[in-house]
């Protein structure tokens, strides 16, 4: 299955895990196999970190929005929805390098809480967001 293929069928799935979790608050053991046949053990580990309310949605006024997803090692990552990036050693690794897997479990676990409505929500300012971001560049751990 091509990887154009699979992202697709992700983001169906996806669509689906919204529409189920707005319906019935939870996830049906189909949707649960689902997501572990898409995205292997990615999936549990990014719902674990859905369990851990470690997804935080960072928005700016000029409307720029990332994910600030805390890991299982505590360690803070930023994950772009648009463009399908986090911050982690596992992506760069896992995605890019290997092409093992189509997404890492920090972007997964902001999908999922994006699509079940689970993501804390913050403001800040345009500089702060800059801020963030550039700290992440240059490697430097910085929490909003």
């Amino acid at each position: 299955m091509s990887a154009g293929t699979l992202s697709v069928i992700a983001e169906e799935l996806l669509k689906e895990v919204k529409k189920v979790y707005q319906e019935s608050s939870q996830l049906t053991d189909e949707l649960l196999l689902a997501l572990k046949f898409i995205f292997g053990s990615t999936a549990l580990h990014a719902l674990d970190l859905v369990d851990q309310c470690s997804v935080t949605l960072i928005s700016s006024p000029s409307g720029r929005t990332v994910y600030q997803v805390l890991g299982s090692s505590r360690q803070t990552y930023i994950c772009l929805s648009f463009c399908h990036y986090c911050s982690c050693p596992a992506f760069m690794y896992s995605v890019i390098r290997r092409n093992d897997n189509i997404l890492c479990k920090h972007i997964l676990a902001a999908y999922l809480c994006q699509a079940m409505g689970l993501c804390h929500d913050q403001k800040v300012s345009d500089k702060q967001l800059t801020s963030l971001l550039l700290a992440k560049h240059n490697g430097v751990s910085s929490a909003v």
